[in-house]
């Protein structure tokens, strides 16, 4: 495992007692059986961007997300599902929804709420550390998870995104630097995103992505997350390799989410 940050060592400490909570409350073998009465089956979230960029569209996964550690509380007048339709409505490739309660102000509930009444595909946004919150998560309605290379070893990144595609979920696994990317590459993981957040100072710079995707092989997604703001920035990072861009601070600050969100699509 890579040196944990100590944020997420906070995070992951405290996810532990959530986890053991929803175990006791939910067994694994009561998820199994949900999972065998599902009738819908994932709608491709990777397949999603790939055609988007096919099409000439910018795919934009575009973030529900109320709050964060580093912010606090973004948008007071938070409806998921509205947001949702929002970011359907105006462009969105994918959408990412927070599931974290205690630090991101989400929840789990928000996937089926949304699954419900919009069609694009769904990644589950957490902090994924136990086979359960996998399983938990095709359960709730997600079509893909995140993984962090931050706060996993190789192994278990292996793992986890193999459980993930045995349930036909995609995999976006996360990293921050070169050492991360490196265990990253070690990995099937054809969804590589690249958060230009340091995760020690909280500290954005968009040029984390440009220097780590001229890091990746060809043939695998590569993703930008945080600090966009500006459709420039999209054009610039799309010369420089990146496919995809997971943005939520900057829409959710937004008086017109919907507005800004067709901006940044172009």
């Amino acid at each position: 495992m890579t040196q944990v940050p100590d944020v997420l060592k906070k995070i992951v400490d405290h996810k532990q007692g959530e986890l053991e909570a929803a175990m006791a409350a939910v067994p694994l073998n009561e998820i199994m059986d949900r999972l065998g009465d599902l009738e819908d089956t994932p709608r491709g979230f990777q397949n999603a961007i790939i055609n988007a960029l096919g099409s000439g569209w910018t795919p934009i996964i575009a973030e529900v997300k109320k709050g964060s550690p580093s912010k606090g509380l973004i948008r007071a007048d938070f409806d998921p599902l509205q947001i949702a339709t929002t970011y359907q409505d105006n462009g969105a490739t994918c959408l990412s929804v927070l599931t974290d309660e205690h630090f991101f102000m989400g929840h789990l509930s928000y996937l089926a709420l949304i699954r419900e009444q919009v069609s694009l595909p769904l990644l589950r946004k957490d902090f994924i550390f136990d086979p359960y919150q996998i399983y938990q998560a095709r359960a709730a309605g997600a079509d893909a998870i995140l993984l962090i290379a931050a706060m996993l070893d190789v192994p278990q990144l292996r793992d986890f995104h193999a459980l993930a595609r045995d349930l036909s979920m995609d995999v976006l696994l996360e990293v921050h630097d070169e050492h991360e990317l490196e265990m990253a590459l070690q990995t099937d993981c054809s969804m590589i995103g690249i958060n230009n957040r340091n995760l020690r100072t909280f500290e954005v710079d968009i040029a984390t992505s440009e220097r780590l995707a001229a890091m990746v092989p060809a043939g695998r997604i590569i993703v930008a997350e945080s600090g966009i703001n500006k459709r420039e920035e999209i054009v610039h990072l799309m010369e420089k390799g990146l496919h995809a861009f997971l943005i939520g601070e900057s829409l959710m600050r937004e008086a017109d989410v919907g507005a800004k969100l067709a901006e940044l699509v172009g």
